[in-house]
């Protein structure tokens, strides 16, 4: 079941039908399919630990401490912790602490079972203190070594072929709710993988099954906890019009804007990771000094504009809905000045923390989208959707989930506004590919799960 056939042995790869068929093929299916409760379960924790610590260090320990509400200035303890948590556990646990995000891999494969304890408590100290990345990234890891290291417990004489069909699929079942549906986590999965052809459905099965079985656990214990699914959802979206021909002018603009960010943000956090690698044994400091800019920059946004520092802190898949629900409330010198320091604070967070890339670079480009709606002939849902699929293309070069992300998020206004969607995707994925792009990549940074099944 290996996905690449040994070269120069002499002998023909398997006929992925035939191993379709096998009995332990159907083995595999139904082992993936049990791997896929105790998995999706340990993410749902995951998720709702990630959930308490960001509300109890944001807002109920400034009350404890007789603080009155967060202060403007709460970030920046909060983000000093942050960076010397993570520093310490990449410096003195196995792994690393996980994949490094700004080499803009979704995942770096699945994980060793020492290496997952570590990967764990730097997304915890990263995600639950402030840092602007999201889940994704840690939970496909997570996903992935926990599957693997459980089929192992329960079958020790697990074929090497069969570990990276077994890594895929607990990683779609770990995300499998987080994207608000388990079809889009599949795509982003697929796509990142590279795998093609029939040798795909050897993979993509497993992980469907796994996926589907995943999603009903979170909706079981979402209602059964009351916590909900954590799911990404837009509970209002303004209604989308048939689009126009300026608006598919604004879709190359956007497009040609995102690619322009995604590629500053992109060099940016490179820069950023590199000289916190080449600090040596002050590598600690120089995480919490980068944590401490992003501290730096929500402060600076709550002072300049009077809102929340939140807005800068954290993932921004929670504060889409209230962004667009409130999108009339905002004008377009707060909205470049969140646009700004959201994406500078994630280029930082990209350099020295952990996490995933996906939902700061929507929450970037919902915001851009949503300033340039302020000029005529572009729709707010419309500027929305596009912003979010073009920075999505920009930073993670999968552009059939960056559609996707787009527009079924946005449900049946979605579906409107695809068109639109596809062009500016189209524009800024083109774009980042060009020689400019491609020389602020890392090594191997266009690879997505890699090792897990690819």
């Amino acid at each position: 079941m290996s996905a690449e056939p040994a070269a120069g042995d002499g002998t023909a790869p398997p006929d992925p039908l035939a191993v379709m068929r096998s009995r332990k093929y159907l083995g595999l299916l139904v082992m993936t399919a049990a791997l896929g409760v105790p998995v999706s379960a340990a993410a749902f924790g995951f998720l709702a630990l990630v959930q308490e610590l960001q509300s109890l260090t944001y807002k109920d320990l400034p009350r404890a401490l007789g603080l009155d509400g967060t202060p403007l200035w709460w970030p920046l303890p909060l983000l000093a912790v942050s960076g010397l948590l993570t520093a310490l556990t990449i410096r003195h646990l196995p792994g690393t602490g996980g994949h490094k995000p700004a080499e803009g891999r979704v995942s770096g494969g699945p994980a060793a079972a020492r290496d997952l304890p570590g990967i764990a408590l730097a997304a915890l100290a990263s995600l639950g203190l402030g840092a602007a990345l999201g889940p994704e990234a840690p939970l496909i890891a997570l996903g992935g070594g926990l599957a693997v290291y459980a089929a192992r417990l329960v079958r020790p004489g697990l074929a090497p072929s069969a570990a990276p069909v077994v890594a895929a699929a607990g990683s779609f079942a770990a995300v499998s709710a987080l994207l608000g549906s388990p079809l889009l986590g599949a795509f982003l999965l697929m796509e990142a993988s590279g795998v093609a052809g029939t040798m795909l459905s050897l993979v993509l099965v497993p992980g469907l099954l796994a996926s589907g079985v995943g999603a009903l656990i979170f909706t079981g214990l979402g209602s059964w906890t009351g916590l909900g699914t954590y799911s990404l959802a837009l509970p209002h979206v303004p209604h989308a019009t048939q689009p126009t021909v300026a608006e598919f002018g604004w879709a190359v603009v956007l497009g040609v804007a995102a690619a322009a960010v995604g590629t500053g943000i992109r060099w940016l956090s490179l820069r950023v990771q590199g000289w916190v690698e080449r600090a040596g044994r002050r590598r600690t400091a120089a995480t919490v000094a980068a944590a401490l800019a992003v501290g730096v920059l929500a402060l600076a946004y709550a002072w300049g504009t009077g809102r929340d520092a939140s807005q800068v802190l954290y993932s921004g898949q929670n504060a889409l809905g209230p962004l667009i629900a409130q999108s009339a409330g905002y004008s377009v010198p707060v909205l470049l000045a969140l646009v700004l320091c959201k994406a500078l604070a994630y280029c930082a967070s990209l350099g020295a923390l952990r996490g995933g890339p996906i939902f700061p670079a929507m929450f970037v480009g919902a915001t851009g989208g949503l300033a340039l709606s302020h000029l005529p002939g572009l729709t707010v849902t419309a500027g929305f959707a596009m912003g979010i699929g073009a920075m999505s293309a920009a930073m993670l070069r999968l552009p059939m989930t960056s559609v996707l992300l787009a527009t079924l998020l946005l449900g049946r206004e979605g579906v409107t506004v695809m068109p639109l969607v596809i062009v500016a995707v189209v524009v800024s994925y083109v774009l980042v590919l060009r020689p400019w792009g491609r020389s602020v990549r890392a090594p191997e940074a266009a690879g997505g799960v890699k090792g897990s099944g690819a």
